[in-house]
């Protein structure tokens, strides 16, 4: 079985240490490579040359439509998968148009955007649809800052109830059926996408969606 060969590029080090995690976890996968930002990733790619770039689309400096339109130039071999939380479809397009083979939204289960680097690296495109089940995070104001929205998917938002709860990772694995390296990708992108950076605020946002009640 060969090994996909998988450079990360995205802003977020807790987003890169799930993403980091989830492909490690895949038999046919390792990561070889990360940055913060599209310079980097144009930097070291060519050097590196994997055979998929996952790329977040919005980066600071660099972003992910320049930075794929010139990794497309330098390396054509090398396919690129965009990463984004935004639903906007002109994101989508903009990507695709610089030369990306698939598109995954962040709120998407994590199997999409595996799904969709194996499919990038065999030469297909993949676009992931919606997550069909998904928890609607109502606004909110941490803080007094501007209300953060976001969508988790129904697993993304056991884990973070479970971390509330107290449970180790090796145990929120076992009751769940996946890996604790899936369980960090999970926590992970979950906190991302509701602007979390502590237990105490999943813990905090767990009591105030009811979550904790009989536990």
């Amino acid at each position: 079985m060969k090994t996909l060969r998988v450079y990360l590029a995205d802003d977020h080090p807790v987003v890169r240490n799930g993403l980091r995690g989830l492909i490690g976890s895949q038999p046919d996968m390792t990561v070889v490579g990360e940055a913060p930002d599209g310079e980097a990733a144009v930097r070291e790619v060519p050097a590196l040359r994997p055979d998929v770039v996952v790329m977040d689309v919005s980066m600071p400096g660099l972003g992910g439509v320049d930075a794929t339109r010139r990794l497309r130039r330098l390396c054509p071999e090398v396919r690129v998968v965009a990463l984004s939380a935004h639903e906007d479809r002109g994101y989508r397009q903009q990507m695709l148009d610089a030369g990306a083979s698939g598109f995954v939204l962040k709120r998407a289960a994590t199997e999409e955007l595996v799904r969709a680097i194996r499919c990038a690296a065999a030469g297909e495109a993949y676009v992931a649809p919606p997550s069909p089940e998904k928890v609607v995070v109502e606004p909110r104001r941490t803080n007094g800052r501007v209300p953060i929205r976001g969508d988790l998917c129904a697993m993304e938002a056991e884990v973070l109830r479970l971390v509330a709860q107290g449970h180790m990772k090796r145990e929120i694995a076992d009751r769940l059926g996946i890996s604790a390296r899936m369980v960090d990708a999970y926590k992970a992108l979950a906190t991302e996408k509701l602007g979390l950076t502590s237990r105490a605020e999943i813990v905090r946002y767990a009591v105030e969606r009811g979550w904790l009640l009989g536990s």
